[in-house]
């Protein structure tokens, strides 16, 4: 048993550091359930094995240094930073969780885990990068974050936000209404994200200028987009076809990022994705990068994390069993 005391430096506010009714504290308490923690003053005292007691220390130091930054700490931020600190990397928590991506309205976005930094860093560093992973670990919101700061840096002219025009099932078609009402909702995701990015009165001149494009996929072919940050979204449902006349449009001082999540693949019966097929094609060829981000990336309601999670087990199950359990889905049967 180990006891060992740390001085939390004056700088850093301890209400900030313990969180709202010492909500940070209990989660700190709760990942490290062999090491007693006690806080007096900016005093912290642990108690508990060894290994335990040095993670826990790095823990609070880590969480120390967000604190100073001004970062709001959260529960959910301690259970990030203490899977970042057995995870394998050299990554430190305080860096991601305090990296700057956008300041925008009041507020600033930064990444939340180990896999969303490594998505950032390799939009920065490639010509092309793709977002690959499930709903709510922040592909499509950090990569428009990336391409606002990139307008506002004046690196590029214009950003390009584009969907195929398929979404469960619906071709755009078939929706009642003028073309504008029938893209506007479906886009709506895309104008969601920009307007916790931009003030809501420019985003209407930006749009009448150019300088901002939010289109379905089909208006993509036949163009040539220079200087501009291209995101495509929902890519997973693309045709093969369709992704590679995307990745064409690609012109100098540009940038593509490309998101989806190839277990929500809304294609018809014996269409390929063509998010599912493309690393096999660009395997090999430099300036291009792949970023898988899992459940441990969700920065939802946690329980989005584990809803992922039971679906990946049942996919994972017997074949048998899912091929049962669907043919009785069709039949109308419960599984």
């Amino acid at each position: 048993m180990l006891h060992h005391q740390i001085t939390v430096p004056d700088d850093v506010p301890m209400v900030a550091l313990l969180g709202r009714r010492d909500e940070v504290l209990r989660a700190i308490e709760a990942g490290f359930s062999d090491v007693d923690i006690h806080v007096r003053g900016n005093v912290v005292t642990f108690a508990g094995p060894a290994g335990d007691v040095a993670l826990a220390e790095r823990l609070v130091d880590e969480l120390a240094q967000v604190a100073r930054s001004g970062e709001a700490l959260t529960a959910d931020a301690v259970g990030r930073a203490i899977r970042m600190l057995t995870a394998p990397t050299a990554e430190r928590p305080a860096d991601v969780l305090t990296f700057d991506i956008l300041s925008a309205r009041g507020r600033t976005i930064r990444p939340k885990t180990l896999g969303q930094k490594a998505y950032v860093d390799a939009i920065e560093a490639n010509t092309i990068t793709f977002g690959v992973g499930p709903a709510g670990t922040g592909k499509t919101y950090l990569a428009m974050a990336k391409a606002v700061h990139a307008l506002q840096s004046k690196r590029v002219n214009r950003i390009v936000l584009t969907r195929p025009a398929v979404e469960a099932g619906e071709r755009l078609g078939y929706l009642p209404g003028t073309l504008n009402e029938k893209i506007d909702p479906y886009l709506r995701p895309l104008y969601d994200a920009l307007h916790d990015m931009l003030e809501p009165e420019s985003i209407p001149k930006l749009m009448a200028a150019g300088t901002i494009e939010v289109a379905p996929l089909a208006y993509m072919r036949g163009r040539t987009l220079n200087d501009a940050f291209i995101i495509l979204d929902e890519a997973q449902n693309t045709s093969p076809e369709q992704m590679k006349m995307f990745l064409t449009r690609l012109g100098f001082n540009s940038k593509v990022v490309v998101t989806g999540d190839v277990t929500q693949v809304d294609l018809p019966s014996g269409t390929s994705s063509g998010l599912r097929v493309v690393e096999e094609i660009l395997v090999g060829i430099e300036d291009v990068a792949f970023c898988r981000l899992t459940s441990a990336d969700v920065v939802r309601h946690r329980l989005v994390s584990e809803i992922i999670d039971a679906y990946e087990r049942w996919d994972a199950g017997p074949t048998g069993n899912r091929a049962e359990r669907r043919a009785a889905q069709r039949r109308g049967g419960r599984s």
